[in-house]
Formats: structure tokens, sequence, C-alpha cells
């Protein structure tokens, strides 16, 4: 019942309403008490001097019995609130005015008295002779006794009379409505504090019902909280901000990881398929050699080994593009970057395919510039891209084709092109040609690799701070574009 936030801030202003209304009453109730005791006190303080100088109770020194009944019974009459008593020096009280039957004690404590006469501040309470625990507000002077030692006129200020009429006032009409205007008052705050409450935490609700639904959708569908991209709100419409940012985050990766998962079951797939090729070839050509190695000729037989060697040749190359993209994209692999001359290194892997080009009778051109272009990149993994991208450029020109590499110093980067003059590649197969185990074949040549050098080259490249790119040239043949960042001068 109390589970939402709004429930509990409610209980919790239900409860803070209920004790300071509590409080609020209590306080009042005891200054409004003590600031009437103060004034009547402070008003009457006299008022026991004044009965004795204006009743004549004192003749000669002595204590005028007649004058003293007198008294109580004039001002019984005059201020019924008041209820005056006759102590002896130690408190003993010897006369009041009051009901006999109503006086319970028979000494009144004197240390109020005394600090009545040094005159301390008020309101001073002493002893109520009706009552064993009681205290009020009192105005006492010292008289003689006759005699006797000296006394004191002790006079209760709010007497009997005035208990009954206090009581009577507290269920008055006004009283009543004072108290209702009290109750009207807290309950008019409580029923505002709930609406502000509500307004305050109905984005909190909002915020809360995404989340579930988010999170009932199995994390594959997001509504906005923020209505814009970048709110300038307070601290709720900031955290739905960084919800919403979140929950995109946690789709986008949602679907990469749906993505990867596909992709490493199409891996999985392609790469028994691919391994199956070449092994079943190996075996079956060395499982002919064996059983009937002897009745085969040598030129046969060194043709049978020659194409289990080359099946061979072709695993062991798939292995090692495997390894080397595992590694790659497990980040297990780290650059080392150094300053090289880049058209040098071109040059170098040039010559390699030389010999190559030349069997296939394909035509090896670069254009280099004239000023030296030094990069910041790593010299294997460098080669290693410039191996893939020329291999596999001249996979695909036909004999009498060209292959050319060109480097293009940009300002803070050096772009190196590969272009052929092969037949290009389709516009519909141009994004995929980075993804690993992609083929891009002709018709009529037997692709001898996995489809996984342009993968490899692309994970390098990004792998050095630089990006690669395909497209079709102008002259129809395939162009291969990458860069590598400028070294410092």
């Amino acid at each position: 019942m109390f589970s939402s936030l709004y429930a509990r801030l409610s209980l919790a202003l239900i409860g803070l309403f209920l004790v300071t209304g509590i409080l609020y009453t209590l306080i009042t109730s005891a200054t409004t008490e003590r600031y009437l005791q103060e004034i009547t006190q402070q008003f009457n303080r006299d008022l026991a001097q004044n009965i004795v100088a204006d009743r004549q109770l004192v003749i000669e020194g002595a204590m005028n019995d007649q004058a003293l009944k007198k008294t109580f019974s004039a001002y019984m009459d005059i201020n019924p609130s008041i209820e005056i008593y006759l102590l002896d020096k130690a408190g003993n009280i010897l006369a009041f005015s009051a009901d006999p039957g109503k006086v319970k004690r028979k000494r009144v404590d004197l240390q109020p008295i005394q600090a009545f006469m040094r005159g301390e501040g008020f309101p001073l309470l002493g002893d109520d002779p009706r009552s064993h625990q009681r205290r009020k507000a009192f105005s006492v002077t010292p008289v003689p006794a006759g005699d006797m030692p000296a006394g004191y006129l002790y006079v209760v200020l709010r007497g009997e009379e005035y208990d009954h009429a206090e009581q009577a006032v507290q269920e008055s009409y006004a009283i009543r409505y004072s108290a209702g205007a009290v109750a009207v008052s807290l309950g008019f705050g409580l029923l505002t504090g709930l609406l502000l409450f509500h307004w305050l935490t109905r984005r909190l609700q909002r915020l809360s019902s995404v989340m579930a639904t988010f999170q009932e959708s199995d994390f594959a569908r997001h509504e906005p909280f923020a209505e814009t991209p970048e709110p300038k709100g307070d601290e709720v419409d900031r955290l739905g901000a960084a919800f919403d940012e979140m929950a995109q985050r946690i789709i986008d990766q949602w679907g990469q990881l749906k993505e990867q998962d596909r992709l490493r079951r199409e891996l999985v797939a392609q790469v028994s398929h691919d391994l199956r090729t070449p092994l079943a070839a190996l075996h079956g050509y060395l499982e002919t050699l064996n059983m009937k190695g002897d009745d085969l000729n040598q030129d046969r037989r060194e043709a049978y080994l020659g194409i289990a060697l080359n099946q061979s040749g072709r695993l062991k190359r798939m292995v090692e593009d495997l390894f080397d993209l595992a590694q790659l994209e497990a980040r297990e692999t780290r650059p080392v970057c150094e300053t090289l001359p880049l058209a040098e290194l071109l040059q170098d892997v040039m010559q390699k395919f030389q010999l190559r080009a030349q069997e296939a009778g394909v035509k090896l051109d670069w254009r280099i510039p004239e000023s030296p272009c030094f990069v910041e990149a790593d010299f294997a993994l460098t080669e290693r891209v410039l191996d893939n991208l020329i291999g596999n450029a001249l996979d695909h020109v036909d004999e009498g084709g060209m292959v050319r590499l060109e480097i293009l110093q940009q300002q803070s980067e050096a772009l190196v092109k590969v272009t052929d003059s092969g037949k290009g590649i389709d516009n519909d197969q141009l994004p995929h040609i980075f993804e690993p185990f992609y083929r891009h074949r002709k018709p009529d040549r037997e692709g001898g690799h996995a489809g996984l050098g342009l993968a490899i080259a692309r994970r390098m490249v990004e792998l050095q701070g630089g990006y690669i790119s395909a497209a079709n040239s102008e002259t129809g043949g395939a162009c291969f574009r990458f860069t590598l960042p400028l070294a410092s001068p």
C-alpha cells in the first residue's frame, strides 16, 4: 500500500502535521497558562498588602480577628476568584476563606513566599491548599498575629471559582470555533501538501512507468522520458535524460550482441564449411596415395602430392587468418607505432609482388609524392594491410590488367589508394566486403582464400587510428583506400 514514493511522502506529511498539531497545542497551552499566571500575579502583586491596609486587619500591632472574618466574607463576594489564607511564620494555615471541606493542606511552603517578598521574577507559583500537587500564582504580605509570632496573609489569585469559570470558557463556542479553525487550517495545509507532493512526484511516477515498460519489453523498446535530448530542468529531468541515454545504449548494445551472436553462428558454420573443403581434399589425396601409391606412376604421384600440399597450404593460411582475426577482435594485438617512410614501405611491398604479377600478366604501378611522407604506424601491421590489398587486387585482375598504388598526403593523414582494372564490386556487395568470410568471387575464378583478408586489414587500420573504405573507380575497377596519421614534424 505504501510502496510508492507519493504514498510514503503523504504518510510522512500526515504524521508531520499530526505531530505539529499536538506540539502546537501543548506549547500554546503551556505558554498561555504561564502568560496568564504572570499577568495575573503582576497585576495583583500588592493585593494582599492592600487588603491588610484597607481592612485595618492590624490595630496597634495586633491582628483584628473580627475584621479578618469580615474581610474573608467581603472579598468572597467582591472577587470570588481569589482565596485568602492566614499563615503563621512556619507556613501553617490558621484561617481561610475557602470552603473548609475542600482545604486539603495544613501547611504552605514558605520558599515561594520568601522569593515573592524578595522581588524575584514572576510568575512565582505557591502551594494551593486545595490540592496536594497543584501550584498557583499568589500575593502575600507579612502581618502580625497578636501575641503570636508574625505570620502572612496568603492570597491565591486563581481559586476554585476561577477554575470553574475557566472550564466553562474552554467549553464555550469561541474555544470550539478556534479549535475548529485550527483543525481546518491544518486540514487545508495537509491537502495542499498532498497536492504539492502529487505535482512534484508525477514526473517520478512517469519515469517509473517508463522504466517498467522498458523492462517488460525485454529491454528492446523504449519510450523517451525527456522531450528534448538536452533538458535544462531540475534533477528529475536530468535523471530522465540520463535514463533515456542509458536505455538507448542498452538497446544498441543488445542489438549488437544479437548481431554478434548471429555472426558467431554464421562464423562457426562458415569456418566449418571452409575448413571442411581443404581438409576433405587433403584427406582424399593422401588416402589415395596411401592406398594406391604403388599403382600410380611418378607423374601422377607428384601431381597428387602437389594438390595435397596446395590444400595443406590453403588450410594453413586459413587457420593463421582465423587466429589473427581472433587476436585483433579480442584486442590482444597492440600496435607499436613509430615514424615510418610510407613510400619506402610501399616500394618494398610492391617488389614482393613483382614476380607474381609478371606470371599473371598484370602490370604493377605506383605513384608517390615528391616530398617524403612519414606516418606514425606499426610497420608489421601496415605491411600486412598492403599485402592483403595488393594480393586481393591481383586475384581479381585478368591478364593484361593493371594494379596501381598511390600515396596522397593530406592535412593530418596520409591516404593510400589501391586501384585495380578489374570488373569492380557489385553495389549490393560493397557494404559487406569487410565482413569476415565474405568473398567476392568471379564466376570463372575459384577463390583460394577464406574471405578474412579484408576483415583483418580493416581491423589493423583501425587499431592504428585510420579508416578503410572501398568503392568502384571511374574506370570500372575496385578502389580501396585507407589512411594513416602523419608523423609530427
